[in-house]
């Protein structure tokens, strides 16, 4: 099945893009997706990002589903 990834800020800039369109096994959790985006990426992102499935912020076990948009969400700051 397909994903969509989307990347902000300081992560679109350390990847170079704002999506990846990624393909999962059937099964696939929140923290194997992870692994993947950060396969060969590893330096440029943390261990365990914010993340956001259908844009609602989600656990690490979550089974991704066919069509689901997930989100990698970078630190943010206020003033």
């Amino acid at each position: 099945m397909t994903v969509n990834v989307l990347l902000f800020a300081s992560y679109a800039d350390a990847l170079g893009r704002p999506r990846i369109e990624m393909a999962v096994a059937p099964g696939s959790t929140v923290a194997d997706m992870v692994a993947r985006v950060r396969d060969g990426h590893a330096d440029r992102l943390p261990a365990r990002p914010l993340v956001a499935v259908n844009q609602e912020y989600a656990t690490y076990d979550r089974v991704i589903e066919p069509g689901d948009e997930i989100a990698l969400i970078p630190p943010v700051a206020g003033g």
